[in-house]
């Protein structure tokens, strides 16, 4: 199903955008409660367009593999938005590895497999999302973010309840990071890096970093707005 997703995304148009999050199934009301903490592969679909012409191009995804339940239809953006925040609530203990990628290769695939089937945590999951289409038609050195060969952001994520969880899940993120890296194209997302990868800020930036050093030294000299993965003045 992984290479299905890979093969279809590379094709659709700029209208439609799917991502694939590979977790244990958790207890939403449209999944079959058999299921709930079992392994699973979800599609996480959005098209802005006619609705009529969306059920067309996403058809092909029902036959990726057995349906356990959708929940597909019209509705606003910012719905859409929030549709996952009921498995975010607050109090959990997280941790975060993030790579781009140009292509979703088979050394990939099989990396999302091994780690997928030894999930420490039912709150941890691997997700690929995809970007591409138009902001790969704007050139590197236009913005701050310059990854525009990346056609997908993958993020490890690790959430679990209690510390002495701490170890074996951060250790999973860590492993499959390492284990997907030769893989990985240019750039990281800026907000997907952790407190611990301060050595990666010129990485996320890559041809823009040194232009942004100049902006910071020119308008935040004292690095007033620092409460994030940000530019330090020289």
């Amino acid at each position: 199903m992984i290479s299905q997703f890979a093969r279809f995304t590379e094709t659709m148009p700029d209208e439609l955008n799917v991502w694939m999050v590979t977790r244990k199934a958790p207890p939403l009301p449209f999944l079959p409660e058999a299921f709930h903490g079992k392994e699973m592969i979800a599609l996480a679909l959005c098209y802005v367009g006619d609705p009529k012409e969306g059920e067309k191009l996403i058809e092909p995804l029902h036959g990726f593999g057995t349906v356990l339940g959708e929940h597909i239809g019209v509705q606003p953006y910012i719905a859409w938005q929030q549709a996952f925040d009921p498995l975010l609530s607050k109090g959990a203990r997280n941790y975060w590895k993030s790579h781009n990628f140009s292509q979703i290769s088979d050394g990939v695939i099989d990396a999302i497999i091994e780690y997928a089937a030894r999930l420490p945590s039912p709150q941890c999951e691997i997700f690929i999302a995809t970007i591409g289409g138009q902001t790969a038609s704007v050139a590197p050195e236009a913005m701050a973010y310059s990854s525009r060969d990346a056609n997908y952001v993958m993020n490890v994520h690790g959430r679990w309840e209690t510390a002495a969880e701490d170890a074996h899940c951060i250790a999973w993120a860590r492993e499959f990071f390492a284990k997907s890296q030769p893989f990985a194209s240019s750039g990281v997302y800026i907000n997907f890096l952790t407190e611990e990868e301060t050595d990666r800020i010129s990485f996320a930036y890559g041809a823009t970093y040194n232009r942004l050093v100049e902006l910071k030294n020119k308008y935040d000299p004292t690095n007033l707005f620092r409460m994030n993965q940000n530019i330090k003045p020289v």
